[in-house]
């Protein structure tokens, strides 16, 4: 069995400056070993994606209050194709509505995650589709 951790960023993109739950989502996915690099407030979609390419993260979640997402986020993932990266995990969390939510999945961001959400169950998600992914690739973590 191969060591390989699941290497993951979490952003928090536009001018959005509350980052409390994004801290609380990196700090859980770290102590079930997974590498997280967190940006930091008031990232643009570019540094996301720069970010996650010089970091070769295998996830990019994405953490949004403002109400912005339905642009930032397909921001972000075209700056991450735009780079290369079309096969990082795409997910993101906050405030997005049921029918925005949908949209977004339907253009490349595997899930969403609203408020109320437990932060187990971001994580086991996180581990149970990179596990799959990994399989199915011949790849073991």
């Amino acid at each position: 069995m191969s060591t390989r951790k699941i290497r993951v960023l979490i952003a928090k993109p536009g001018l959005d400056g509350h980052d409390r739950g994004a801290k609380t989502v990196a700090s859980v996915l770290r102590d079930h070993g997974m590498e997280v690099i967190y940006t930091g407030l008031h990232q643009t979609p570019e540094m996301i994606a720069e970010t996650a390419v010089q970091e070769d993260v295998d996830v990019v979640g994405l953490s949004i209050l403002s109400g912005a997402h339905m642009s930032l986020f397909p921001r972000v993932r075209a700056e991450l194709e735009k780079r290369g990266l079309t096969d990082a995990l795409l997910v993101g969390g906050g405030i997005i509505p049921d029918e925005d939510a949908k949209k977004l999945e339907s253009e490349g961001y595997a899930k969403l995650f609203g408020p109320g959400t437990h932060t187990e169950e971001i994580a086991k998600y996180i581990e149970t589709t990179m596990n799959a992914r990994w399989a199915k690739q011949g790849a073991s973590r």
